[in-house]
């Protein structure tokens, strides 16, 4: 079969289109043909180097869609979608045109989304729900903010808390297109900077802080975020940009009984993701979510510039269609 495949760590220009083996499966495994796959910020790091657990040689790529070929009778045809921290990283992954899961991997894509769609929900939608459905345990009736609202977790977010009826308040450098999924359900607009907490606060029925504070950001927004948790509120945490280490108040912290919380999707393996997309699948199919806005597709042999694209940072999904 055809692969992107890397040897070595560097930029998208490592990336090899090459012919591998495909894959062979047993009694525990299935055979899924790959109709679609998306490429995440991740991915462009996993090859840059960023992850110490990758082993080499390895076919990139976290997420995908496509349909089942060899195992189980009953999975045979199935169009099927999926995610992982150890694809692409301890195991072969998606950015070729078969891919090899564990029979308990295997979770049936929405009916209501294409392949290239479908393709580009994995890695942003456990995370987002992972922080805020099993970690905040956020329930309806209760007031979100979300910083990095523009962004592909920050959008996830915003959706979920919607569908549960939650008030969303979304923070950003820059405005949230208003056409976009997370803009149609935003219900306050913040912009992320040094009054962020204040401009907050000044929101009816904010004065205290919120219920729950989603940061895609980290680093440089974790004071933002904690100053914005009303008492006994929730923060998520999910990155560090611009540093990883910081500096709080902890007689405040204390004092203010915040519940601060880490969440990392990479510890999730393709089958312990499965339950979690089964669980995103229904609330696409009963129309609560929207597929994100795919702004270019490749095919695998353009897979350098796929992965060129995401390292600009290109607004809209990036898709490999093999």
């Amino acid at each position: 079969m055809k692969a992107l495949q890397f040897s070595r760590h560097g930029k998208p220009d490592v990336l090899e289109y090459t012919d591998v083996a495909t894959p062979d499966i047993d009694n525990g495994t299935a055979l899924v043909k790959i109709h679609a796959a998306s490429v995440n910020p991740s991915d462009v790091k996993n090859v840059a180097g960023a992850f110490s657990h990758t082993v080499l040689p390895r076919i990139p790529g976290r997420d995908f869609s496509g349909v089942v070929e060899q195992g189980p009778a009953d999975w045979l045809g199935a169009e099927v979608w999926g995610t992982g921290g150890d694809v692409g990283f301890s195991r072969d992954g998606t950015h070729a045109e078969y891919i090899k899961v564990p029979i308990a991997a295997l979770a049936r894509k929405p009916a209501a989304l294409s392949h290239e769609q479908a393709s580009a929900i994995g890695v942003n939608f456990v995370v987002a729900w992972l922080g805020t459905m099993d970690y905040a345990q956020l329930r309806e009736g209760e007031t979100i903010a979300v910083i990095g609202a523009g962004g592909g977790v920050g959008g996830a977010v915003t959706q979920i808390a919607k569908s549960l009826g939650c008030r969303v308040i979304g923070i950003n450098e820059k405005p949230v297109d208003p056409q976009s999924p997370a803009g149609r359900r935003i219900d306050a607009f913040v912009t992320f900077d040094e009054h962020t907490i204040a401009n907050v606060r000044d929101i009816d029925g904010l004065g205290n802080g919120v219920d729950v504070v989603y940061d895609c950001v980290g680093g440089i927004a974790f004071e933002t975020a904690l100053g914005l948790a009303k008492r006994r509120g929730r923060v998520v945490e999910i990155s560090a940009v611009g540093h990883r280490r910081v500096e709080f108040d902890l007689i405040d912290f204390y004092h203010n009984e915040t519940q601060l919380l880490g969440a990392d999707s990479a510890k999730l393996g393709v089958a312990e993701s499965a339950p979690l997309m089964q669980a995103i699948t229904q609330s696409f199919d009963r129309g609560y979510f929207e597929a994100p806005v795919i702004a270019h597709r490749y095919t695998l042999a353009q897979g350098q510039a796929a992965y060129e694209a995401v390292a600009r940072g290109t607004s809209g999904r990036v898709v490999i269609v093999p």
